[in-house]
């Protein structure tokens, strides 16, 4: 246990830490589409550093199955009501890297894509909801905090408070991450009323109801104990109508009880020093091998290799939220008055897509847009590229910043959520700083932003700084994992 949390607790003559159950829809690396595995999956494995027994209960995805089912123990099964059918519901137990996984399986709901999309996708976590209500009091060990994370589990508090009297479910106290406030859960009142069998009293706009409709984030924010985000500025930043996408009220009203945690990056699979998917190992002052991995990068994206030109990157869903139409605005301007390159590994909106792969036509030899992901790519996008662009219109905390600071590749973002709270704009008078950033959401800006960068790129010494300053800074979940447990105690 960390010595300053040590002596936190005894001070407050506290000395059992809570059992928490993490309920989430994904969890790296059993699975994962964005940030919120990487936190179900990192977030549990600093707990236990701390001396908190924190588990995770996820869908038994097809993903899951392929990969892991011979290391899964079958522990119970159960049936639950979903409308006018009964559903099977088999609780499934992996231990992986020490952290305990319950796995919800039912090939009707996870024999297929994670997110299966409309009302599918809202039928699909009505169900994980109740499987996991009642597959607690039957598990192998006993919560007294279920954490729960974006709209597919907000409900899980609403139901445990208003359809288990009496019962373990109750009793307990819960917590309610929002990852990315964008994502709602919105469905019609008879959908809701039948999957899940809520009171017709609870469908009011004092509840559930929303623009009239029921929204399953709202009822998370009305009956969690405690609310947080993913940054402080996020926090505050949901506070406001433009950015709480309608739920500007709810939360005012609960904001005694909203907060704001930077999340963090696994320290041991993002390590230049030790990550096998590089061609070169390096480190903080020791960046031989970065090079390394800037020529591989240029010769897998079939760019001139040039040891010598700045070479920006982007790891990315290609979407307005992102700020790829800032991206657009100004690209051919930087290409055609710039010496530079850059690289894009992602996928998103079409008219993002087909831009990105005229402009690699357009710039063919300084720009390679890989429209797809893989992971090896982006570690050597990560390791290679010297400067990476994150323009987000929002962005609740973001991680690819975090990465590409840890990999030495000094980040250029808007001043928004994580990004705001995580980058430290340079100062070209102190010294002081990691990165680059704008403030108002405006194409040129941007392109202000990334000339400032190419300008330190040319002075040697204070790109060396940037790297440094970057490469310096601890993004580990040992920080937010000890104030992910002060908000435990909180609830107790």
């Amino acid at each position: 246990m960390k010595k300053e949390f040590k002596e936190t607790l005894k001070a407050k003559g506290l000395e059992k830490l809570p059992a928490v159950l993490l309920a989430a829809a994904e969890c790296s690396p059993l699975s994962k589409t964005g940030g919120l595995a990487d936190v179900a999956g990192a977030l549990p494995k600093a707990l236990a550093e701390l001396g908190i027994d924190a588990r995770v209960i996820t869908p038994y995805h097809r993903v899951i199955k392929d990969k892991y089912a011979a290391q899964v123990e079958h522990m119970f099964y159960f049936y639950v009501q979903m409308g006018w059918r009964r559903e099977y519901v088999g609780i499934e137990k992996l231990v992986l890297d020490g952290v305990t996984i319950y796995l919800v399986d039912n090939e009707r709901y996870f024999g297929g894509k994670i997110y299966l999309g409309g009302e599918a996708e809202g039928e699909q976590y009505c169900f994980f909801t109740r499987a996991v209500l009642d597959a607690i009091p039957n598990l192998d060990f006993e919560p007294q905090v279920v954490h729960c994370n974006d709209w597919h589990t907000a409900m899980i508090p609403m139901l445990a408070k208003t359809q288990y009297p009496g019962g373990m479910q109750e009793r307990l106290k819960f917590l309610l991450t929002i990852h990315n406030i964008a994502f709602q859960g919105i469905y019609g009142y008879h959908f809701v009323k039948d999957l899940l069998g809520i009171d017709d009293r609870y469908f009011t706009h004092e509840c559930l109801n929303l623009n009239d409709n029921p929204n399953f984030l709202k009822a998370g924010c009305i009956f969690a104990d405690k609310i947080n985000t993913v940054s402080p500025s996020y926090a505050r930043e949901i506070l406001t109508p433009a950015y709480s996408e309608g739920l500007d009220g709810v939360l005012a009203y609960r904001s005694a009880d909203l907060s704001g945690i930077i999340n963090g990056i696994d320290k041991t699979v993002f390590n230049p020093n030790a990550d096998p998917l590089l061609p070169a190992k390096y480190s903080k002052g020791r960046l031989k091998g970065k090079a390394v991995c800037k020529a591989a990068l240029q010769e897998k994206m079939g760019l001139e290799q040039r040891p010598d030109v700045p070479l920006f990157a982007m790891v990315t869903r290609m979407t307005e939220q992102k700020g790829f139409d800032l991206v657009t605005a100004i690209l051919d301007s930087l290409m055609g008055s710039e010496d530079m390159q850059f690289v894009l590994l992602g996928t998103g909106d079409a008219r993002f897509e087909n831009f990105m792969r005229a402009a690699e036509y357009r710039y063919k030899g300084r720009l390679c847009s890989y429209i797809g992901y893989s992971e090896e790519t982006a570690h050597l996008i990560y390791a290679g590229s010297d400067f990476f662009l994150m323009p987000s219109r929002f962005e609740p905390c973001g991680l690819s910043q975090m990465i590409a600071m840890r990999y030495g590749s000094v980040p250029i973002v808007r001043e928004t959520g994580g990004l705001k709270d995580t980058v430290q704009p340079y100062n070209q008078f102190t010294g002081e700083g990691d990165g680059f950033s704008f403030a108002n959401y405006d194409a040129w800006e941007l392109r202000d932003a990334v000339r400032k960068a190419l300008g330190c790129y040319r002075e040697p010494e204070v790109m060396a700084g940037l790297i440094g300053s970057a490469m310096g800074k601890d993004f580990g979940f040992e920080l937010s994992a000890q104030e992910y447990a002060r908000l435990y105690l909180c609830m107790l």
